[in-house]
């Protein structure tokens, strides 16, 4: 499956997640760090912007990373949505960065 992860290194939520799909070999994953480049911040921005999915994460003053997007379209916040249930580590779930740096990221 093909897998593509919008983040950066400096948020502990995507350096988790990108470690967690790690163990996933039949997982190719494509990692954009919008940190990196302000073409692929620009490119996470137009989703941010314009994606209903992102209304409660802005409303709730976060970023919306890590934001992966399935190989079929699919797009979600949460490991959990795409990962199989044998290999889910425990109850923790990716959350959306607060863009205050408050609480958790």
């Amino acid at each position: 499956m093909k897998l593509i992860m919008y983040g950066t290194d400096i948020c502990p939520d995507c350096v988790e997640a990108k470690e967690q799909l790690k163990d996933y070999a039949d997982i190719e994953l494509d990692y954009r760090n919008i940190s990196e480049k302000i073409s692929t911040l620009k490119e996470f921005l137009a989703y941010r912007d314009h994606d209903a999915l992102f209304l409660p994460v802005k409303e709730a003053g976060k970023v919306g990373i890590p934001f992966f997007i399935l190989e079929d379209g699919r797009k979600t916040f949460e490991l959990s949505d795409f990962l199989t249930e044998e290999k889910k580590s425990s109850d923790k779930q990716a959350n959306a960065c607060s863009l205050d740096g408050k609480g958790q990221c």
